[in-house]
């Protein structure tokens, strides 16, 4: 399967290389443009399903992905385990369960996000969600890029496949002055 996920990601664009900003503040050569799936119901329902199936076992309630993309593949994955979606939100502080959202003790909570990099926003948002004394049966991502990033709950990836990551400073695409791309940006900036 694993295979045939690397095939659909390069098929779509997902999979790019190149020199990129990666939000965490690091630099890759090569990038996951999770907004290629996102774009086809048909591909984000086949990942998503993938997180369900594994899940539903578990029993969870809800279903909590972080903005933006996180909130997307919750919503799908809460369709097909047919249970409740929410999302966190960026605050001053790290992430927030707002907008009237009501979690309780008793509620099991699946956390799912695109890709999986350095962990924050998934840190984040299980830091959110504890503070409600909900219970947390897991992790699901589309994609794991990370270079076996430990959380603190089991994770399931749809597909896994570790990059390459570089401090700014030691750079090597950075060295060789190739021109760094912010994704989400159409335009690049050069290396001084």
């Amino acid at each position: 399967m694993k295979d045939d996920l690397g095939a659909i990601l390069r098929r779509y664009g997902v999979l790019r290389t190149g020199h990129f900003l990666l939000t965490s503040g690091l630099h890759s050569d090569r990038y996951f443009e999770k907004f290629r799936i996102l774009e086809q119901p048909r591909l984000c329902e086949l990942f998503a399903r993938l997180i369900a199936d594994h899940y539903r076992p578990a029993g969870a309630t809800i279903v909590c992905g972080p903005t933006t993309g996180g909130a997307i593949i919750a919503y799908e994955v809460a369709r097909q385990l047919d249970t409740r979606c929410i999302i966190a939100e960026k605050s001053e502080t790290g992430r927030k369960i707002g907008r009237g959202f009501v979690i309780t003790p008793a509620d099991q909570i699946l956390v799912v996000d695109d890709v999986l990099t350095t962990g924050g926003s998934i840190r984040d948002t299980i830091a959110a969600l504890q503070a409600t004394g909900a219970g947390i049966v897991g992790i699901g991502v589309f994609i794991n890029r990370s270079h076996g990033v430990s959380l603190p709950y089991p994770l399931f990836s749809a597909y896994s496949e570790p990059l390459s990551t570089y401090e700014p400073q030691q750079c090597p695409l950075c060295h060789a002055g190739l021109p760094l791309e912010i994704p989400g940006r159409s335009d690049k900036i050069e290396q001084i």
